[in-house]
């Protein structure tokens, strides 16, 4: 029988801490969204039409980057404070190559990277 690969991913619109849970230990990677403008771009005025466009092509790379790693497991838990966690989930859903793939949803606060590796190990306890 083939083993369960487990992840849990703490989550917000720019940053995504990775936990892999393997023998009750964890280990995490950080993956961080680009930002579409450098800031000093943000302040000149630029069409909102052409800013939009790119904010959305910076947000759709930054989940491509997320289900990529997602793809390699069985189960996975996405959390976080934002709906980041939500639209991600919307397009695994969307795409059949994620239809082996169990992914849970829920909400959590801010949380230290201790804080998040002890929910993923509660998460994924086995009763």
């Amino acid at each position: 029988m083939e083993s369960v690969k487990r992840l849990g991913i703490w989550m917000d619109h720019a940053t995504a801490n990775i936990m892999e849970l393997s023998n009750d230990k964890i280990t995490t990677v950080r993956l961080e969204s680009t930002p579409a403008f450098p800031e000093q771009l943000q302040n000149l005025r630029m069409n909102e039409s052409l800013m939009n466009n790119k904010e959305q092509n910076q947000q759709s790379d930054y989940y491509k980057k997320l289900s990529y790693v997602i793809n390699d497991y069985s189960e996975v838990l996405l959390f976080g404070p934002t709906d980041a966690k939500t639209e991600l989930f919307n397009l695994l859903k969307d795409n059949r190559r994620f239809e082996t793939v169990k992914v849970t949803v829920q909400p959590a606060d801010n949380m230290t990277e201790n804080q998040q590796q002890a929910y993923v190990k509660d998460f994924f306890k086995t009763p």
